[in-house]
């Protein structure tokens, strides 16, 4: 993707993650959202959700990237997103790291009161059943990040009833 510093690790399932990102994702909890980025495309501002989303949190910066129909990187300050994006001169349109964000930016300044793990698990057979998202709680608001099937999605709000709760503990 030409993005300075990623090197992405992915696993799947929720125990697999939780083991290897589980303690240091609840370590966040009690600092405050400091500052974000995406990458946008400079031609239409439109996101390109299949790149790392970005979060810092008073320093600390978790870099969350789903791949395929269930895999899921979880990245710790690798990311420069003060370097330019390269390796794509040859297409149309030009990727940027940007920090504006309308479902991201309410969220800045808040502290994080939890970080959740959750299991897409529905009743019926479902392509995206396993899949996992990480849930990031502030005082009455959710945010998260969820696997958009070989990409990124962001939800805000309360979490669908069809998603299992993995808690982290430090």
């Amino acid at each position: 993707m030409g993005i300075s510093g990623f090197e992405p690790s992915f696993l799947i399932g929720a125990d697999p993650i939780r083991q290897a990102h589980g303690s240091r994702l609840a370590t966040l909890t009690g600092r405050r959202l400091t500052g974000f980025s995406l990458v946008r495309f400079a031609e239409d501002g439109g996101w390109f959700a299949d790149c790392p989303v970005v979060l810092d949190f008073d320093g600390i910066q978790v870099e969350v990237c789903h791949w395929k129909f269930d895999e899921l990187s979880i990245g710790w300050g690798t990311i420069d997103t003060t370097a330019a994006i390269t390796g794509w001169e040859s297409y149309e349109l030009t990727p940027l790291w940007s920090h504006a964000d309308e479902r991201l930016e309410p969220f800045v300044g808040h502290e994080l009161s939890e970080v959740t793990l959750l299991e897409w698990q529905p009743a019926g057979r479902d392509l995206a059943a396993g899949t996992v998202a990480v849930e990031f709680a502030f005082a009455g608001s959710w945010l998260r990040i969820v696997n958009g099937l070989d990409e990124n999605r962001i939800e805000v709000g309360a979490a669908h009833r069809d998603y299992v709760r993995h808690r982290l503990s430090r």
